[in-house]
């Protein structure tokens, strides 16, 4: 890092564990009792006026437990720490590619401009990459021991499909997703013939 003040600084930040320790904490904490307020699922409580709320004594305490748990495990302190600045990577990177597809709108009035009513099987097709590269960025950051050696469960995957590709599991998952694609494609064409009538 350079010698600067404000890199000085963020070295101090780690040195201390603001990265390892609380702010792991902070984001599990928050995400689990936002989780439990909006569930309601550990009771309610009735106020002055007779409304029910989320009893926030009991989900502040769970959360702060479950807070203290992630944060004590190693590992998944270090899972969180790898993924996230990937997933921000990913949003900067639809975020631009939304900016691009902008600059070639052409808006008119009385229609919805959304992306998604506009280009609907892009729309699906570009939540199902990203949904599959988030999923691919958390595998990533998970690691296994195998041989005294660290392996990230998308390398074991991966290895797993290169070495079995030319075998009957491979070949097996290919004819069932050849499969279920047919049956979804012919089961759904009669319905957009439906809707569009």
């Amino acid at each position: 890092m350079v010698d600067t003040p404000l890199g000085s600084a963020i070295q101090f930040l780690t040195d201390f564990g603001l990265f390892d320790v609380v702010l792991p904490f902070l984001l599990v904490f928050t995400i689990i009792f936002a989780i439990l307020e909006k569930t309601k699922i550990l009771g309610t409580v009735k106020s002055k006026e007779g409304q029910e709320l989320s009893n926030k004594n009991i989900n502040t305490m769970v959360s702060f437990v479950i807070g203290l748990l992630v944060v004590a495990s190693a590992n998944i302190v270090r899972t969180i720490n790898e993924s996230l600045p990937n997933i921000v990577l990913l949003v900067v990177i639809s975020i631009s590619f939304l900016i691009l597809v902008g600059t070639f709108w052409s808006a008119k009035e009385g229609e919805d401009q959304s992306f998604a009513a506009r280009h609907g099987g892009w729309y699906k097709a570009f939540i199902l990459i990203m949904f599959v590269m988030v999923i691919g960025i958390f595998l990533n950051s998970i690691y296994v021991i195998s041989g005294g050696q660290e392996y990230s469960l998308l390398q074991v995957a991966l290895d797993f499909i290169i070495n079995q590709w030319s075998g009957t599991i491979i070949g097996a998952l290919i004819v069932l997703f050849v499969i279920v694609g047919t049956i979804t494609m012919i089961v759904r064409s009669p319905k957009a013939k439906k809707e569009a009538e």
